[in-house]
């Protein structure tokens, strides 16, 4: 490679890694608890517990349990019903003043399916993990911050595709894995800076690209309303705002009619960001590890219970859809998530060495520039 091709490249990682430095150090310290949020949520006493019931005891219907969740929370609405993955009588509800109030400004607690109880989730609604959630997705800062973390992680991607380059003719001078112990201390850290850098390649591209697509998602959920959700609910455009709601006692039946196989992950009702204003959207999932990410809406006519649409996802929903156990390894149980962590504090090192090269490079510099500015 020539020496000037090495410059520029040089000069793209140089930059791009110190500008998203900070921020990436942020958000792999928010991180790190993040991938253990189930197990600290469990140890905080954060969690819903349900009790401990005779396992064919019968479970109430959907309407029952949304006439339990408004007498918990009255004067609010429903938004969404979801589905507790570990525990099949735990159904998680969310409501709000209105339908449409934006997610942060929502409360989330858990019915007990069998009895209606509801049950307080402290951790969703504020606490330790809340920050460090809301921290390392949008920095409290709504749209924008997810926005500004986008951008660094595009930077991020380029700092490691640029130290990669730079990394290649530098292997054919050592053999790999090689730390130069008998030079400088600021040629032992390049070594390990260099050595882990490759080590976490692949992981860190896979998160890196993962978070960029996580933090666009209210942008990918705004092109899915505008172009697949409008398309679907076109024939309603000027139909009048409904009075009533029909019961949603069956809707999970009628979901399950349309879609064999697969499973309910969430319900939205009726004027919330996933449905409309004159629909029921279930939101069904495969069976498998990988198609249980994948999630198709049907949508029910909120006043008749009729079926009018069951979509296809765009590929930009699927993207998003993947890109969240990707990014926090919440997907392959407990020796996964010791990996993500394990990588996660490795990718700290690599940020925080990489500053301090730079740091210990200017000051080297900085003197013999001064020797090579004074007069003779």
């Amino acid at each position: 490679m020539k020496s000037k091709t090495i410059r520029r490249w040089s000069f793209v990682h140089t930059w791009t890694s110190l500008i998203c430095a900070v921020f990436l150090l942020m958000l792999a310290l928010t991180g790190l608890p993040l991938i253990f949020h189930h197990e600290i949520d469990h140890l905080l006493g954060d969690t819903a517990e349900l009790k401990s019931m005779p396992a064919d005891t019968p479970q109430l219907n959907l309407q029952q349990l949304v006439q339990a969740a408004e007498k918990h929370r009255p004067g609010e609405v429903m938004q969404y019903f979801g589905y507790d993955d570990e525990d099949p009588n735990g159904v998680i509800a969310i409501m709000a003043p209105t339908a449409g109030t934006e997610p942060n400004s929502s409360h989330t607690f858990m019915l007990d399916a069998r009895t209606g109880e509801a049950l307080e989730m402290p951790s969703a609604n504020g606490g330790l993990m809340m920050v460090m959630l809301r921290l390392h997705v949008d920095m409290f800062a709504g749209l924008p911050g997810k926005l500004l973390l986008a951008f660094m992680g595009i930077l991020f991607v380029l700092a490691i595709v640029s130290g990669t380059v730079l990394y290649l003719p530098f292997m054919r001078r050592l053999k790999f894995a090689t730390v130069r112990h008998d030079k400088s201390t600021r040629l032992r850290w390049l070594d390990l800076h260099n050595l882990i850098g490759v080590v976490t390649l692949t992981w860190a591209l896979v998160v890196g690209v993962t978070g960029v697509i996580s933090a666009c998602a209210d942008l990918l959920i705004a092109a899915w309303r505008n172009d697949s959700l409008s398309a679907m609910i076109a024939p309603y455009r000027d139909a009048p705002p409904l009075t009533q709601l029909a019961p949603a006692t069956r809707l999970l039946d009628i979901a399950k009619e349309v879609a064999p196989g697969m499973q309910p992950d969430f319900i939205a009702f009726p004027g919330t960001r996933f449905s409309s204003e004159h629909h029921y959207a279930v939101f069904m999932k495969g069976s498998t590890q990988l198609t249980s990410h994948l999630l198709t809406p049907v949508l029910i006519d909120a006043s008749t219970l009729q079926v009018t649409a069951v979509a296809e996802r765009p590929w930009y929903m699927d993207a998003m859809g993947m890109s969240q156990p990707l990014h926090f390894g919440d997907y392959g149980g407990m020796p996964m998530k010791i990996l993500w962590a394990t990588l996660d504090v490795l990718t700290i090192i690599v940020l925080g060495s990489g500053v301090y090269l730079w740091v210990v490079r200017r000051k080297v510099a900085k003197p013999v520039l001064e020797n090579a500015e004074s007069p003779a």
